[in-house]
Parts: structure tokens; sequence; C-alpha cells
């Protein structure tokens, strides 16, 4: 029962400051033109998922270019593990090639990574064949 009386006794000291400003305070001129600065997000939607489809799509280009330009890079050096794996180490270049030329297909170069899958594989194969005559 005292914290229902303690509360009355808070509750009815209340502020009673107002709220309205003072004439310093008041900027007439910007109310009355409505100058007001709009986020992005009530901006007009065009586009099937709104903003705007140029940019989108220059992004998506841009996106894609650097995927295959990694991806080229990927695939050289699988093809380079690979055709080294015909020369010496083959089964250890032989399988890096391989696996490397999976990254590179990944990564969005297929005919590389299809080449180095194919040499690496090829590689590994005539040593397994050829190794017991030499």
């Amino acid at each position: 029962m005292a914290d229902n009386n303690n509360f009355n006794n808070n509750f009815n000291d209340r502020d009673t400051r107002t709220i309205d400003l003072r004439p310093e305070e008041r900027d007439r001129e910007r109310v009355d033109t409505f100058e007001e600065e709009t986020a992005a997000e009530v901006t007009p939607m065009t586009g099937a998922f709104g903003g705007r489809t140029e940019e989108r799509e220059e992004t998506a280009e841009a996106n894609y270019d650097d995927a295959t330009a990694s991806g080229r890079g990927v695939g050289t050096f699988a093809i380079v593990l690979s055709i080294l794996s015909l020369f010496f180490l083959p089964i250890l270049l032989g399988a890096s090639g391989i696996i490397v030329g999976f990254v590179a297909r990944r990564a969005g170069a297929n005919a590389l990574g299809n080449w180095a899958i194919g040499i690496g594989a090829l590689s590994i194969i005539l040593t397994v064949f050829f190794s017991p005559f030499f």
C-alpha cells in the first residue's frame, strides 16, 4: 500500500512545462515552404525489384567481369599444374591440377578448368600404366 501512495505522489508532481517554441526559436519561413529532405526509402520504385535497373545491370556486369577474371587466373594456375605434372611429380601435381581445375570451373572458367582436369587425369593415368616399365 505504501508503494501505491508513493506512486500517486510522484504522478501528481508531473512536469508542467510547455512545449511551445519561444519567438526566437521559431523559423516561419522554413515551416511555410516545406523545404524538407527525403530519404531514398520514399523514392518511387521502378523495375521489377525497385531501384534503378541501369545501376543494377552495371553492377551485375562488373561483378561478372571480376568473377571471370579471377576464374581465369585460377584456371591458368590449374593448367600450369597439370602440364608440369606431365614432366615431374605426376601424382602430386596431377591431383593438384584436378582439384584446382574444379575450383576454376566453379569460379567461371569452365574451359580452362576442364582442360586442367583432363590433363591432370591423363598425367596420373599415364604414370600408373607406364611407371612399372621404368
